[in-house]
């Protein structure tokens, strides 16, 4: 089995103003190993979220290929795009996207349910188990408006990890909260992935919260500017 996790090939995308094409990215290609944790870096309109989103299956790209854990996520149907995001994505967002009427218990289950796998007994119990893991088990039952920003991204985290998915995607996970959170968030995010092998691939404009990746590619204009080892990779 290829230790590749995430293949992408020659990928362009660009999005219509008016009537002029005006190209997001244009031939990237990067090839992300199992249990690493990559981090895109880059000015504002350099397409790092553009990729985020092509790699969620979120968005089609003009051209190019993307394989996650092997299946070719171009061709997918909408249906197949579904499932994938449920199975072997998760995905932390800047804003957290809690739904504000469910509890953080609530909330973690809810992939779940869509999911369709666990009984109800059991997803409350690996909800419970999940929120210990991101240190809330003494706030399952707050609802977002009552936690901290730092509280809310961490349920955000345990949410993106209900389904077990063997990759996380970040973006902009600490852009909303003040150095001191954002650095346990990351430390969090770190854990994850050293000691469940999760892999990720996050995207910051903070080169402290870029620190804590394997590798931080630099975008620029759509393209690969370069790329820069961390932790002794």
């Amino acid at each position: 089995m290829t230790n590749t996790i995430i293949h992408v090939d020659n990928i362009h995308k660009s999005y219509l103003m008016g009537k002029e094409a005006v190209p997001a990215l244009r031939g990237v290609s990067i090839d992300v190993q199992r249990g690493e944790m990559l981090c895109l870096m880059g000015p504002s309109g350099s397409g790092k979220t553009t990729l985020l989103n092509l790699l969620g299956g979120l968005d089609e790209p003009s051209r190019g290929h993307i394989a996650i854990d092997g299946a070719d996520v171009v061709s997918m149907k909408e249906e197949q795009l579904a499932r994938l995001r449920l199975q072997k994505l998760g995905f932390v967002f800047q804003t957290f996207n809690l739904l504000s009427n469910f509890t953080a218990l609530e909330n973690i289950e809810a992939p779940m349910v869509l999911a369709g796998k666990l009984r109800r007994r059991a997803r409350r119990e690996r909800a419970e188990y999940l929120l210990e893991q991101v240190g809330l088990g003494d706030r399952m039952d707050h609802y977002p408006s009552e936690l901290s920003g730092g509280q809310q991204q961490r349920v955000a985290i345990a949410r993106a990890l209900a389904n077990d998915p063997p990759i996380l995607i970040g973006d902009e996970m600490t852009g909303d909260l003040d150095s001191k959170t954002g650095f346990e968030v990351m430390q969090l995010v770190r854990s994850l992935n050293q000691e469940q092998g999760k892999t990720v691939i996050y995207v910051t404009h903070d080169p402290r919260m870029a620190d804590f990746a394997d590798r931080v590619i630099h975008m620029t204009d759509g393209i690969i500017g370069r790329e820069e080892l961390k932790n002794g990779s």
